[in-house]
C-alpha cells in the first residue's frame, strides 16, 4: 500500500499536502498522526505536525453516502481525523471561552468573547461546534498578516480544549467577522480568476493562503466544468493554481 509521511504547520496542513500527493480523498486513506506538533505563542516558535498517510486497499473506503463535502472537511483539527459536534453549552465550548478570555487578558488585548453556531463554509459549518467572536477596537492585531496570527490563536484554543478534556470537538475563533469577510473576498476572486482562465486558457497562481482560505477557493469552483483547482507549494507559500480543466 502506498504511503508518505508528510510534515506541515499543523496536523490540517499535514493532511492536504499528504492527500494531493497521494491524489486521494480522505475516504481512500488511513491517517497516523505521528506528531501532532507544538504550536508556539502566536504561530512563533513551536514544532511541525508530521503525518503518515496510506493508501487503503481496494473497497476498504467509506461507502460513498458517508464520504465528506469539501465545506464539511473546512477544518480537520489539530489531532483527530474526526471530530465531534455538540451544543453550544457543552463542556468543551465553554472551555474553549475560557481560554480564549484568559488569553486575550495575558495578550492584554481588551475586547469581549460572543458565542454562536457556525453558519458557513468559513465559521467551519460541519465540523465545528461554535464560533467565538472577539469584539473590541483595533483588534487587527489579532488577525495578522494573511490572517496567519488568527489561524494560530484558534489552534492554540483548540489544543488547549482537546489536552484538557480529551476531546475531538472544534471551534472556530473570528475577529469581528474577518472569516466572514474573507470567504466573501475569496469567492469573488475565485470566480474573476476562473473567467480570466477560461478566457485566456491559461493558468492563473493565486497568492499563498492558509489552508482554510485554500479550500474555499477550491468549493467556490468545485462545479465549474471549465477550470479546475490545485494546491502547489510548501508549508507558508502553499497557493492555489487555477488552471483550464482537462488538458486545456
Amino acid at each position: 500500500m502506498e504511503s508518505v509521511e508528510v510534515s506541515g504547520k499543523t496536523v490540517d496542513e499535514a493532511i492536504d499536502i499528504a492527500l494531493e500527493e497521494l491524489g486521494l480523498k480522505r475516504s481512500q486513506v488511513d491517517i497516523e498522526v505521528l506528531t501532532p506538533g507544538k504550536p508556539g505563542l502566536l504561530g512563533l516558535g513551536g514544532e511541525p505536525a508530521r503525518v503518515r498517510v496510506t493508501a487503503l486497499v481496494e473497497g476498504s473506503a467509506r461507502p460513498a453516502d458517508e464520504e465528506e463535502a469539501p465545506e464539511q472537511a473546512f477544518d480537520r483539527g489539530a489531532y483527530a481525523s474526526d471530530v465531534e459536534i455538540k451544543d453550544l453549552d457543552s463542556e468543551e465550548v465553554r472551555a474553549a471561552e475560557e481560554f480564549l478570555r484568559e488569553l486575550l487578558v495575558l495578550m492584554d488585548v481588551a475586547a469581549d468573547v460572543s458565542v454562536r453556531e457556525p453558519e458557513t463554509a468559513a465559521d467551519g459549518l460541519g465540523r465545528a461546534t461554535a464560533v467565538l467572536d472577539i469584539d473590541g477596537e483595533d483588534l487587527g492585531l489579532l488577525i495578522g498578516r494573511r490572517g496567519y496570527t488568527l489561524a494560530a490563536l484558534q489552534y492554540l484554543v483548540n489544543v488547549l480544549v482537546t489536552r484538557k478534556l480529551d476531546s475531538r470537538v472544534l471551534v472556530t475563533v473570528d475577529v469581528e467577522h474577518y472569516h466572514r469577510r474573507r470567504e466573501d473576498t475569496l469567492r469573488n476572486l475565485a470566480e474573476r480568476m476562473a473567467d480570466r482562465v477560461r478566457r485566456s486558457r491559461r493558468p492563473m497562481t493565486l497568492e499563498p493562503m492558509p489552508a482554510a482560505e485554500r479550500r474555499i477557493i477550491h468549493i467556490s469552483l468545485a462545479e465549474d466544468s471549465y477550470v479546475e483547482t490545485r494546491s502547489v507549494g510548501e508549508g507558508d507559500e502553499r497557493k492555489v493554481v487555477i488552471r483550464p480543466a482537462g488538458r486545456g
